[in-house]
């Protein structure tokens, strides 16, 4: 059951923001609210904090009713051996240690580390027993010996600011003091009768570190202080005025965090924020990367806590912030989980970690149980429904005792128990989604999912930071993944895949084989140092030229008709090249020069069609394209078959005229068929590899991974003119079914670095993407400019018809569908059907709609 269509349509302009922050500003302020808001009294907002505090309580510890539940009892016992383990610890510290092996005084992620601890072991004390008692719950002694740490690390490496603040600003701002303030509110009891003034000390000290802010408090105008930051931030700072009995802090602090859930407007930033969800679907973080898969679950966990922890209070009185966020779970994290894994075009560097896939949509799950416990009717129901399709389908179990709630653990419990609740996914099995405003697009059938990775001058080619992610030059680069359906993805993709893969023979990508150096090979350090230019650890420059370079093209993104879809990319490089070649940057920056390349994808049932044009290298290196890569297992059996253009059969590895081939991997029954339409004789190679996990990220065990490793690749030697090339990829097929190509169903009527067009005949459908000024024309279609377009001739002989400007920067984008005159039946704002000699122009007002698809139907 999909969600109910109010729920989808929920995105929060600024206009609803402005009136639902209005009166918690005014309440802030100490002023009457407008809008029909009220100052809250006195006593009315004690009984509000109180009620906050216990819900943050539940939220974390749990309830006497959830932990009394048997499914529940595995996730206490973790939080009491987790705080048995930190008190040994803390008994175990040496000089300069709260705890046993970390060390304070130079390492702020240690200094963290310690406040985790103590989090940890307050969470013991208050969490209620279930069927085995902990012996923790309610230890006055033991949450004395936490208030007592806390007021150790503040007494010595805390408390003095003269001597804080040294390595990673979020450490500082956001991940101190979530511990605290959780902690804060855990033991608010406990710190009433033993040390009163403790927290109105921290919560002193924690506004002194917000640097980034104002005065002390959130800087809306701060590129620190924006998406999954803000809501960290200001998530902490409702907690701290719940502690302190501070009606204006949580006013200003949940007016504040409004802010984030308004819609992201590219052409009405509020504040110059570009980080957010968009109208399409897509999360940005960090202004410019994809990152729904990572900061974007975090702000969803913490929008959802927020619900939670409010609930009841007061300070919110309707249902929009949970519309909202049934909004993001349907429209923009559904599309991007698989058969419950958690697709990696969307992690920035966390693709990297060795904790990824299933483990990431574990969480979304449990925002998605805690989010249904506030919605009502059919949209309840779609949530739940939603659990349990994950659940169905995942190859590997989710255990809910990785949930960070007792009380999401029980009510997961009961949406799996209940017979009424429908196993359904929240969108159609064949669909096509379009995330242009974050450069990517996934594509789903019954039996795979296509994620495809773009890049542009508005979104990043890729994330290094902090020594994780550490070759990441061509994840933007047109690189896909094809997740077929049944399978268990941790032996196909994730870390395992990062490692085992070459950087440059990343699936679909075009890259020059050269030698390249991580940004610590480089450096000596996480990042590239030189202040007297601007370059430190988390400075304008470090991002803009290290950590998250733009392309320097703006052609990225694709039309998008019904189930089906095309999208384009003309392949760039990055900002930090462009201004070491213009003398901008210092003459020890090191920048990489990007190979050549225009491409196109034309996404229809069976297959994936790639047009690339305009191959090679202006610097005469040698260029590889990856049609494909796909990792084993060393024990799997694998089988390489194919047949030769003039239909003589082929096996095995090695250079030929290959008309198509099959990868099969008997043992884990999966297959992917390759179809090549035109262009250069493809190398097939199959070699098993072993390589560290730590090659890819500096935090990662040193575990060595051995695969097999499967590619298909298009090899140019250097100093070779650049070339074009044209095929399919076809999720499980057969021999029999790639026999079937010879001649239908696709025929590419274009491949240049000015037009790429292709026709599915059997689908009546004709796709183009055109990259140049100029008159295009291919099959029935012509456009002028720049442009995308998808049309398909319906069985009843109507036309549908969709474009779409991936430059982001036309005002319009006119089509001719050349025959009959045809009046337009339907039609998306924006677009105006007229008669022309010989045909029908279709003229699509495309300013401010950011690469957004406008649909007409002609009859």
């Amino acid at each position: 059951m999909p969600l109910s269509r109010r729920a989808l349509l929920s995105t929060l302009p600024a206009a609803t923001l402005s009136a639902m922050a209005l009166p918690l500003r005014a309440r802030a302020a100490g002023r009457p609210a407008a809008a029909g808001g009220t100052t809250a009294s006195g006593a009315a907002a004690g009984e509000a904090h109180t009620r906050l505090i216990a819900n943050t309580v539940a939220v974390f510890a749990g309830t006497p009713d959830s932990n009394a539940r048997p499914e529940v009892g595995a996730k206490l016992a973790s939080i009491a051996a987790t705080a048995r383990s930190r008190l040994a610890a803390m008994d175990g510290a040496g000089p300069g240690e709260l705890f046993r092996g970390v060390a304070l005084g130079t390492s702020d992620p240690n200094l963290a580390t310690s406040f985790q601890y103590l989090y940890e072991i307050a969470l013991a004390t208050r969490a209620p027993d279930g069927g085995t008692p902990s012996g923790l719950h309610g230890d006055t002694d033991v949450q004395r010996r936490v208030i007592d740490g806390l007021i150790w690390l503040h007494e010595r490496y805390y408390g003095d600011q003269s001597k804080g603040y040294y390595g990673n600003w979020f450490t500082w701002e956001i991940g101190i003091s979530s511990h605290v303030s959780k902690t804060l509110a855990l033991l608010a009891d406990a710190l009433a009768g033993y040390r009163p003034g403790l927290a109105a000390t921290y919560v002193t000290s924690m506004d002194g570190y917000l640097r980034n802010g104002e005065d002390g408090d959130v800087d809306l105008d701060s590129r620190f202080h924006t998406g999954a930051n803000l809501a960290d931030i200001t998530t902490n700072r409702i907690l701290q005025g719940a502690v302190l009995g501070d009606d204006a802090r949580i006013a200003k602090a949940l007016a504040d965090q409004l802010t984030v859930l308004a819609t992201i407007d590219p052409y009405d930033l509020r504040h110059g924020v570009t980080d957010g969800f968009y109208a399409d679907g897509s999360f940005i973080q960090h202004a410019s990367v994809a990152y729904t898969g990572s900061y974007g679950r975090g702000l969803l966990t913490r929008a959802v806590q927020t619900v939670t922890m409010l609930d009841g209070t007061g300070y919110t009185t309707d249902d929009r912030l949970v519309r909202v966020v049934q909004g993001w779970v349907s429209d923009s994290f559904a599309p991007l989980i698989f058969e419950g894994w958690l697709m990696e075009i969307v992690k920035g560097r966390g693709v990297s970690r060795t904790t990824t896939g299933y483990a990431d949509a574990a969480e979304v799950v449990e925002a998605v149980v805690g989010l249904a416990a506030h919605a009502t009717g059919a949209d309840a129901t779609a949530l739940k429904g939603y659990v349990a399709h994950l659940r169905q389908t995942s190859a590997a179990p989710l255990d809910p005792s990785v949930f960070v709630s007792p009380v999401s653990v029980a009510a997961y419990a009961d949406i799996l128990a209940d017979p009424s609740i429908p196993a359904r996914d929240l969108g159609p099995a064949e669909r096509h989604i379009a995330f242009n405003a974050m450069d990517r697009t996934v594509h789903r059938r019954p039996g795979y999912a296509f994620a495809l990775a773009r890049s542009s001058s508005r979104v990043s080619r890729y994330e290094y930071m902090s020594g994780e992610n550490l070759m990441p030059w061509f994840q933007g680069d047109g690189a896909h993944h094809l997740y077929l359906s049944g399978q268990d993805q941790r032996q196909a993709f994730g870390v395992d895949y990062l490692t085992a893969v070459p950087p440059h023979r990343l699936a679909g990508v075009t890259a020059p084989v050269e030698t390249r150096h991580t940004v610590p090979e480089l450096y000596g350090t996480l990042w590239y140092d030189n202040p007297e230019r601007g370059f430190t650890s988390s400075s304008q420059a470090q991002n803009t030229y290290v950590y998250f370079p733009r392309g320097t093209h703006p052609f990225s993104g694709g039309a998008a008709l019904g189930a089906y879809g095309v999208a384009g990319l003309v392949q760039s490089d990055d900002v930090g090249y462009a201004a070491k070649r213009a003398g901008d940057l210092p003459d020890d920056f090191v920048a990489y020069r990007d190979a050549d390349a225009t491409k196109s994808w034309f996404l229809f049932d069976d297959e994936i069609v790639v047009l690339a044009a305009g191959v090679g290298d202006g610097a005469g290196r040698a260029v590889t394209t990856t049609v494909d890569t796909r990792i084993a297992a060393p024990s799997d059996t694998l089988t390489l078959t194919g047949r030769l253009r003039d239909g003589a059969r082929w096996s095995g590895t090695g250079t030929a005229p290959l008309a198509w081939l099959r990868y099969g991997n008997a043992t884990r029954a999966a297959s992917v068929g390759y179809v090549f339409l035109d262009g250069p004789r493809p190398t097939v190679t199959l070699d098993t590899v072993t390589r560290s996990r730590r090659a890819v990220r500096l935090a990662n065990p040193d575990t060595p991974v051995t695969k097999q490793l499967f590619a298909v690749t298009v090899e140019r030697p250097a100093g070779a003119p650049h070339t074009s090339m044209a095929y399919a990829l076809v999720p499980n097929a057969t021999e029999r079914h790639l026999n079937g190509y010879a001649g239908r169903p696709l025929a590419v009527l274009a491949n240049t670095t000015r037009l790429q067009a292709v026709a599915h005949r059997d689908l009546r459908i004709t796709a183009l993407n055109a990259f140049t000024p100029g008159t295009h024309r291919a099959g029935r279609l012509s456009v002028r400019g720049p442009g995308s377009v998808i049309l398909r001739t319906t069985p009843d002989g109507a036309v549908a018809i969709a474009v779409s400007d991936p430059t982001t920067e036309r005002e319009t984008v006119t089509v001719v569908v050349r025959g009959r005159w045809r009046r337009a039946v339907a039609a998306d704002d924006g677009v105006r059907v007229s008669r022309v000699p010989g045909g029908t122009r279709i003229a699509v007002a495309t300013r401010h709609a950011y690469g957004r698809s406008f649909t007409a139907t002609l009859r």
